[in-house]
């Protein structure tokens, strides 16, 4: 990684610290349980990516918002998983698809928050409900697509 880049992801990092660490510990638990799930497509552009990427930001806004505001959380997790994009590129249908997934994850919390008290959000919350959700992912082809409130994934 480029000097510019690590100062931008330290840009970013250093003002808040607190949710540094909280995404940290959501990438690792993501990864993991996206990897138990999904063993031979978690790693690479197969459906077992979309759960993860949407998992991932699930993750992130849970435990952002234990410590501060849902919008808080969105704006920092929305800053980081396109930065994360931005700093590791992919292809572009691939970015697409990342981006896509991201975003579903989010808009996943935003749904549930009015809910429940974002105290009280849990990992279980997720796991299932968006694997459920890997019923009708679609198959992203061309960056023209819109599968809006899908997950996506390539073949």
């Amino acid at each position: 990684m480029s000097l510019k880049k690590i100062m931008r992801l330290l840009s970013l990092l250093l003002p808040h610290p607190v949710f540094a660490l909280l995404s940290l510990y959501a990438t690792v638990q993501a990864f993991t349980i996206a990897q138990k799930k999904y063993p031979e497509t978690a790693s690479n552009n197969g459906i077992g990516n979309a759960y993860r990427h949407a998992l991932w930001c699930s993750f992130i806004m849970m435990y952002c918002c234990k410590v501060s505001s849902p919008q808080k959380a969105l704006d920092f997790c929305k800053r980081i998983t396109d930065m994360h994009e931005e700093l590791f590129p992919n292809e572009p249908l691939e970015t697409k698809m990342d981006l896509h997934n991201n975003k579903i994850g989010m808009d996943y919390f935003m749904e549930l928050l009015p809910g429940i008290h974002r105290q009280f959000f849990e990992k279980g919350f997720f796991i299932d409900n968006l694997a459920k959700k890997m019923d009708d992912a679609k198959v992203l082809q061309n960056l023209d697509d819109d599968f809006a409130g899908h997950l996506v994934f390539l073949k």
